[in-house]
């Protein structure tokens, strides 16, 4: 302490070669707690990654038998189609078009999307978004077109219900449960059963879902669609098309049979 005040120059460079002198010592004593660190850090890594990789392999063996079988089932669909010289469905490309606005009242519901002919939109095409069918193509504009949505009262759509593929046809009544026409007295369906598009009159491909059966009493049988379309931003439009139209359909409850 006398010598940092007497002579601080001295002092300072005292402790900048007692530091000088001190630091390669620190540095070779630190290696190997250094290395050792290291060492545990990559044994960590090393069982960190032994542990992915089996897990990654369970994965890849579930994967392949999966594959196994879809190709087993691909084989046997394609033998029974040649053998039943089934004609095969056309295949569909889309469009991704934006909602830009909707008309919704108590006597229309439509949305406005931000596509038009130039995109390859055309009238009649099918438009899905979230999780199932939304509706489809009424009127197309060079750069914007027009959805009728299944909640519509104009709106009709050809459906298959639950795992026995019971028809019946999908009326809109412009509220967010649609109703299901010309569906048989005699059909067994219960709440939660899924409802598809069955593709009848071409205007839309087979297979789409549409929602599911929300209640079944002495009134018609309601469906709570899959796509809540008001909350959605973004629609694809399938370009699938058939020359067959719709049949015109009439506003019935549930029937003794189908016509």
């Amino acid at each position: 302490m006398i010598v940092s005040q007497s002579e601080p120059g001295a002092f300072d460079r005292l402790r900048a070669g007692v530091t000088d002198a001190v630091t390669p010592v620190v540095a070779f004593f630190s290696r190997p707690s250094a290395t050792i660190v290291d060492v545990v850090e990559n044994v960590e890594s090393l069982a960190a990654l032994r542990e992915q990789n089996a897990s990654l392999r369970v994965a890849n063996e579930r994967l392949m038998r999966w594959q196994t079988l879809a190709l087993r089932l691909q084989r046997e669909n394609d033998e029974l189609r040649q053998s039943l010289k089934v004609v095969p469905d056309p295949r569909a490309s889309f469009v991704t078009a934006r909602i830009v606005g909707e008309a919704g009242g108590p006597f229309l519901r439509t949305a406005l999307l931000g596509a038009g002919e130039r995109d390859g939109v055309k009238k009649g095409q099918a438009v899905i978004g979230g999780h199932g069918l939304i509706g489809r193509i009424v009127d197309v504009g060079g750069g914007s077109a027009r959805v009728l949505l299944i909640s519509d009262l104009n709106s009709r759509v050809p459906v298959f219900i639950g795992a026995q593929r019971v028809r019946a046809v999908l009326a809109g009544d412009n509220s967010d449960t649609p109703i299901l026409e010309f569906l048989s007295a005699e059909a067994k369906i219960v709440p939660g059963d899924r409802i598809v598009t069955s593709g009848e009159g071409g205007v839309f491909p087979p297979g789409l879902p549409v929602g599911t059966i929300a209640a079944v009493g002495e009134g018609p049988v309601t469906v709570r669609p899959y796509a809540a379309w008001d909350r959605l931003e973004f629609v694809s439009v399938l370009d699938f098309e058939l020359p067959a139209p719709l049949p015109e359909t009439r506003r019935a409850g549930r029937v003794g049979a189908l016509p």
